[in-house]
């Protein structure tokens, strides 16, 4: 949906790795947003700089209970990181790239005034997320994806076993290199390379896609995002790894049993008033793109 009045008056600011580039950024994004009359409020990122510019930083905690939006500068790393640490609070996320891809950061630094005042002056749009939240059995720990969750072996050419539930109800047994349990998020990341299907952030699913699977016929499945997936791994499974966006895991051994579901924690995001999802695939993951006939 498109805003159109903001409640955006006090705004924190992070990022993922300090350098120069995010340092220019980050003190242009100061100076707009005070004009603005916006109070600003760096994260602990920002600390400790070896570069001359220093930031006034502030603690995460005050950061949570304080801003009414975080800007992640960097690329779809940064975004991640940002919405581990601030987006399952319920503040909303936008994005500045300054990464390769940046699929999930929409504002180039050369439009960065004209984006942000125009977010700041109303009109933007705002995009619901959900994360995964993955348990194993007889662990209290749950653990929070927005991309996908990963479980594999951690070990070049080495395939796991597994029995895949849905619901309930046995899906089938495999061995592959792993497996992939991906939000509508992470479709256009990690799954995509893996084979899974690009999925509209919109819908309310989860892909489970396998990797290199030893089986002539094996597809990715699209699932109900109510759906409860479990995975039971082989009593032969020895230092399984289980990975959440490409950041944490957990080493597993044995025979254990993975919880899957869609978490009640929610992620909103903010992109500037024409942001198009399609627009996104062709421009950065060349849709459309001209066959080169190499002949001619």
């Amino acid at each position: 949906m498109v805003a159109t009045m903001t409640g955006f008056k006090t705004i924190g600011i992070f990022t993922s790795l300090l350098n120069r580039d995010t340092i220019l950024v980050g003190r242009q994004i100061e100076e707009i947003l005070a004009k603005k009359g916006c109070r600003v409020l760096f994260d602990k990122s920002f600390e400790n700089s070896k570069f001359s510019n220093k930031f006034k930083t502030t603690s995460s905690e005050y950061l949570k209970k304080n801003s009414d939006l975080i800007i992640a500068i960097g690329g779809d790393g940064a975004m991640l990181s940002c919405s581990r640490a601030y987006g399952s609070r319920g503040v909303p996320i936008l994005g500045v790239n300054l990464g390769k891809l940046g699929f999930l950061t929409d504002i180039a630094p050369d439009e960065l005034t004209s984006r942000l005042l125009e977010v700041i002056d109303g009109n933007y749009i705002k995009d619901q997320r959900f994360f995964l939240k993955s348990t194993v059995k007889g662990s209290r720990r749950a653990s929070l994806a927005l991309n996908e969750v990963v479980i594999h072996s951690g070990a070049i050419a080495q395939m796991i076993e597994y029995d895949l539930y849905i619901d309930e109800v046995f899906v089938f047994r495999q061995k592959a290199d792993g497996l992939i349990i991906c939000s509508p998020t992470g479709s256009t990341a990690y799954s995509l390379s893996a084979g899974g299907p690009i999925i509209h952030p919109n819908l309310d699913v989860i892909s489970i896609i396998p990797m290199l699977p030893q089986s002539l016929t094996s597809s990715p499945l699209v699932v109900s995002a109510e759906s409860r997936i479990k995975v039971i791994l082989s009593n032969n499974a020895n230092r399984v790894h289980l990975s959440f966006d490409s950041h944490n895991s957990i080493k597993l051994s044995g025979k254990n049993e993975i919880n899957i579901c869609k978490s009640n924690s929610m992620l909103e995001f903010i992109h500037p008033s024409d942001h198009d999802f399609y627009d996104g695939c062709r421009n950065k993951l060349g849709w459309s793109s001209a066959i080169i006939n190499l002949n001619n």
